[in-house]
This record gives structure tokens, sequence and C-alpha cells, in this order.
């Protein structure tokens, strides 16, 4: 036999039950999306580098993208993110779009990433924002609608928490520490790698990045610090609005939470698994300028990103995906002979109309080996239609799982097929 030709190394193949359970998951964020009243939307696959270059920081843009040449000699890359294309679409129709806009996608983003479990090179991405406010208020319901996902995916606040914490907070912490103003986009970095290195590279990191043993310590401190939000009129303000969600016990405040994009400049948040392997699950916050930077108008906002790959592991490993999410057929109608052809896709329309998802057996072939098709799709019912009931006009309704054979005129079939299935359809 010829090799069987790969995939390519950090993508995925959806077969039909993890595409249910995809599904399943896009259609929760679909649901909470537009219950905020948010508007779908989506931009290209493809943009120019230039987008990125300056919005985005350059670890992603030079280690984690994947670039490459047009004819013209343009830059191009794959989306390895959604907001500045977000940013670009509002400063191109910045005078014609209402605001404040709420607006949400998924779909698929690239990066060059080292393929591991929960990291993968090509995934999807539910993005949702809101421009055009630069209000505690918005900041509180974006971070609102992210709770209230997780909420409804099962999942518990003993589970799931989302970590606030402020930019400009921090940056007036920063001043206290005497960390000189043209470091301190490096010195957001090194908080955002507090959790993700040894002490010891933590303590090298933070050296090398301008900061003497003094001022370690006392961003050390810092960062242990609990009550420091109490100092920022803007969370103080989130905390007290985020109540009326409904949600505050999957929310806390978090000095180590920063978020490593440089186009951050008030409130930050991040979703973590709690125990286990305490994976980032998404990640977000307040924008302000980022519109204008791709040349628009100044307009803040403020949104986040959550990945299809992480949140499914945490799902999966809680036990909180649902069994038989499959949107399998239901009933199989045979195929006796080529007479009958006919009479059995009429037969499988009838069932369609009826809300029946209906497959018939693609052609004239034994019986057996039409109920081991059945089986081995897991379709509880067969409808049989052979020479003897179509002359009669009755059809045998099967009970796959029980044995059970019910001979009925074919007005009653679809009777016949819902006490067998009595929830469905």
């Amino acid at each position: 036999m010829a090799d069987i030709v790969r995939s390519v190394k950090g993508t995925r193949d959806f077969y039909p039950d993890g595409m249910a359970v995809r599904r399943w998951m896009f259609d929760i964020i679909r649901d909470v999306s537009t219950r905020f009243g948010y508007q779908e939307y989506e931009g290209p696959c493809l943009e120019f580098l230039d987008l990125y270059a300056a919005k985005s920081g350059e670890e992603l843009v030079k280690e984690q993208s994947f670039v490459f040449s047009s004819p013209g000699d343009d830059m191009l890359t794959l989306r390895p993110e959604l907001t500045p294309t977000l940013a670009r679409m509002v400063a191109q129709k910045q005078y014609e779009i209402p605001l404040p806009l709420r607006w949400w996608s998924i779909g698929p983003f690239w990066r060059y990433e080292n393929p591991q479990r929960g990291r993968t090179r090509e995934f999807y991405q539910w993005n949702i924002d809101l421009v055009g406010t630069e209000t505690a208020a918005a900041d509180a319901e974006l971070v609102a609608v992210a709770a209230t996902f997780l909420k409804e995916t099962g999942l518990s606040p003993d589970q799931v928490q989302i970590y606030v914490n402020n930019r400009r907070l921090m940056d007036q912490a920063f001043s206290t520490l005497k960390i000189a103003k043209e470091i301190r986009p490096q010195i957001f970095k090194v908080v955002d790698k507090l959790d993700k290195l040894s002490e010891k590279e933590w303590r090298t990191f933070a050296m090398e990045s301008g900061l003497d043993e003094i001022q370690v310590d006392g961003l050390l401190e810092l960062l242990n610090n609990g009550e420091l939000w109490r100092d920022s009129e803007e969370l103080v303000q989130f905390f007290e609005l985020i109540k009326t969600f409904g949600v505050e016990d999957y929310i806390a405040y978090n000095p180590k939470v920063i978020r490593g994009l440089d186009y951050y400049t008030g409130t930050v948040f991040e979703a973590f698994e709690l125990g286990g392997q305490s994976r980032a699950i998404l990640g977000g916050g307040r924008y302000d300028n980022l519109v204008s930077d791709v040349g628009g108008m100044r307009l803040p906002g403020v949104g986040f990103a959550m990945g299809d790959v992480v949140i499914e592991l945490v799902l999966q490993d809680a036990g909180m995906i649902p069994d038989r999410l499959e949107s399998k057929p239901q009933v199989m109608v045979t195929v006796f002979n080529e007479n009958t052809l006919t009479g059995s896709l009429q037969i499988a329309h009838i069932l369609r109309e009826a809300g029946y998802r209906t497959v018939i057996y693609p052609e004239a072939d034994k019986m057996g080996k039409q109920f081991k098709y059945a089986d081995r799709l897991d379709i509880p019912l067969a409808v049989i239609l052979g020479p003897d009931e179509m002359a009669n006009g009755k059809v045998a309704v099967k009970n796959l799982k029980t044995r059970e054979q019910v001979t009925v005129n074919q007005p009653a079939m679809v009777d016949q097929i819902q006490k067998f299935l009595p929830s469905t359809p």
C-alpha cells in the first residue's frame, strides 16, 4: 500500500465526534454573545504583516506568525489574532458604524507554536469586543460575558477563576519603585512571566530587563499585595459593578495578571483553571489606542479572546462535555430491491418532513448487511419496505436495540416511530 499523506504538524482533523463537541462549545459561545447584544462579524484570514508589527509585540510577529511574501513583495501573514483586524475594520468605516459597537466572532487562527497537548498551530478562537466607550461598566460587561460562558459550560467557581488587574494601576505602582518609564513595557512582560518561570529564572529575567535587586524585591512585594486594587478608582468601580451580573464568584483581583501584548492600556483579565494543570483559558483587556494606531480616530475598546483547544481540554478533564452530542441519524430506511427504491425514498422524505434525521441505504443489498451498517452508525431504528409491505401500503418499523419489530400502515409510521423514540424530534 502507498503511504498515507500526513496531516500538517500542529493541525487537527475534526471527525464527526470531535466536530460535535466543537459545535456544542460554539453554540454556547454564540448564545452567550448574542444574549449580551453582540453582533457576529468576521475578517480575512490574510493580513499585511504591518498591521501586527507595531501593535502586537515583537514575539508574536517575529516568532509566532506564519509570514510570507506576495508577488508584489508585500509581506503577508496568516492572522495570529483578530483584535488588530477589528481595529482596522472599525477605522475604515469609523464614520458609518454606530458606536459603541458590540461585535463577536469565532474562526481559525495560526501561530507557529511547538505543538503539544493544549497548543496547536491552527486553532479556533472566540473574539468579543466593545468599542467606543471607556467606562468601567464596559470592562465589567466583558468580564461578565466570559464568566457567563464558563458558568454555562458547567464549570464552577471552584474550578475556574477570572483574575483582574489594571495596567494604569501597575504603572503608578512602578513609579513608587522608581522604575524608568522607558523600560516599563518590558517590565509588564516581566510581570507576565512571573508564574511561567522558576523564581531564579524570573529574577534573572527581571535584572536583565533593567531592574536592580531592590526594585526586584519591591516588585515581588507589589505582586503579592491582594489589596492593591483599592488604589485604583477604575477597579473599585469595576468590582462594585460586577456584582450586578450575578457572576462575582468567578472573579477576583490578582496583581500578577498583566497580559503580554503591547496594546493593553487599562483593565486586563485572564481566566485560569484552578488546580490540576492551572491552564490559562482566555484573556483580554482594555485597549484605548489601537484604532488610532491603525490610522483611525481614537476609539477606546475592551475585549477578550479564547482559543478552543485549552477550553475543550479543561471541559474534558472536568467531565463537563455531555455524552452523545453528535446528531447521528435516528432512522435508516432499507432498500429491498430496485423495485422498492422509489418507495423507500418516499418513506425517507416523509420522515425528514416529520423532523427525524433519516438516511436511506444507498443500494439494494442483504438486510443483514444493511442492519450491520445501521449498527455501526448507532442508528436506533430501521424502517423496512419490502415487496409485501409495499403491496399492502405498510412498513415494518424495527427497534435495532431491542429487536422489537412492528408492522403498521404507512400513515401510522410516524406515530410508531414516536413510540420507539418518545423524546424526539
